[in-house]
């Protein structure tokens, strides 16, 4: 039987332009509109240096309006319109795979859909746990940094208070004030789902193609992944408002999206293919401020690990107040 090998059937500009736009619009939280895909972020991904800011106006405040007379010698005074900036952290990625242990699967099927698949799937968990891992550093910062006004956290009490449950759901959303109804989507690990379902609390609707959209009171159920894991048996929810992350992914501005590397030696002379995958992408949280740290914080490499994520010391609330950030926290067992 004829086998199509890798570099037989791979265009590299093609595939790499399949996996970014692939991996970029099929994950259930950018189908939520949890994650949203910004313009600006996708240029800089293209330009040089590690990090990059994205400025933004502060919002106008709560100052009372003034009362107007008719006295000409009372002048007003006008009220501050100032900006403040994001620092978006670029992270440097790849992955390779060898054609030995693809073989069997990709026999007798179309290689290039079978790989692109492949490829595209992995490239989706890895931004899922890297934006994962950011949230989790938001919201040790906010532990440590802003008194815990993002974070509902019952895991220490009693017995089954200390579970998930509705009333717990509402009082982390109730944390973003009179903005609580800009939460359009929640995040849970499988367990806090199960319990979920148990409890008979989430609905299926289906869709223009009549296929069922997970709801919770409301909510669009956007990611249930086994990462939201606080420690062992207490685990993190999370709520988002429309917005709520910025992301980007795109090809190394240098070098190759997609290459692939022929050894006619290996294998005795039998030949191996190995196939290598590189992006750069940017998860950002917004209201945040990325910091590669120093001395003892800091980074350890080019680019920061998923551990390096959840550090509190790398995350600064720079949003003008705890509403302008679209997220909370529910931390249970």
């Amino acid at each position: 039987m004829s086998v199509s090998q890798i570099a037989d059937v791979i265009v590299p500009s093609e595939f790499t332009s399949y996996i970014v736009e692939h991996s970029m619009v099929s994950t259930a939280l950018y189908q939520s509109g949890v994650l949203v895909k910004n313009g600006l972020i996708q240029e800089q991904l293209a330009l040089g240096s590690n990090n990059f800011v994205i400025p933004y106006w502060k919002d106008l405040g709560e100052a009372e309006a003034l009362i107007s007379s008719d006295d000409p010698t009372v002048l007003s005074t006008p009220q501050k319109f100032s900006a403040n900036r994001q620092i978006v952290r670029k992270c440097f990625l790849n992955q390779s795979w060898s054609e030995m242990s693809l073989a069997a699967e990709l026999a007798g099927s179309d290689p290039i859909v079978a790989l692109r698949d492949r490829v595209s799937a992995y490239w989706n968990r890895q931004y899922e746990k890297r934006l994962i891992a950011s949230l989790i550093g938001i919201l040790n910062s906010n532990v440590a940094n802003n008194a815990s006004d993002m974070v509902v956290d019952i895991s220490g009490a009693s017995g089954t208070a200390s579970q998930f449950n509705g009333t717990s759901v509402i009082n982390a959303a109730a944390t973003l004030g009179d903005e609580l109804n800009s939460v359009k989507a929640i995040a849970m690990h499988s367990h806090v789902y199960q319990q979920a379902l148990i409890n008979d609390e989430i609905e299926f609707i289906p869709d223009s193609q009549g296929q069922p959209i997970k709801t919770y009171k409301g909510m669009a159920v956007a990611a249930i992944d086994d990462n939201l894991t606080i420690s062992a048996g207490v685990y993190l929810t999370v709520l988002f408002g429309a917005g709520a992350v910025g992301f980007g992914a795109s090809e190394p501005n240098t070098g190759y999206g997609t290459e692939i590397f022929r050894a006619p030696s290996s294998g005795n002379g039998g030949g191996q293919t190995t196939l290598y995958s590189r992006t750069n992408v940017a998860v950002h949280p917004l209201g945040y401020a990325w910091s590669d740290g120093t001395g003892g914080s800091a980074i350890a490499g080019d680019s920061p690990s998923l551990t390096e994520l959840t550090a509190a010391a790398h995350w600064t609330r720079v949003a003008t107040s705890r509403k302008s950030v679209p997220l909370a926290f529910l931390v249970t067992k």
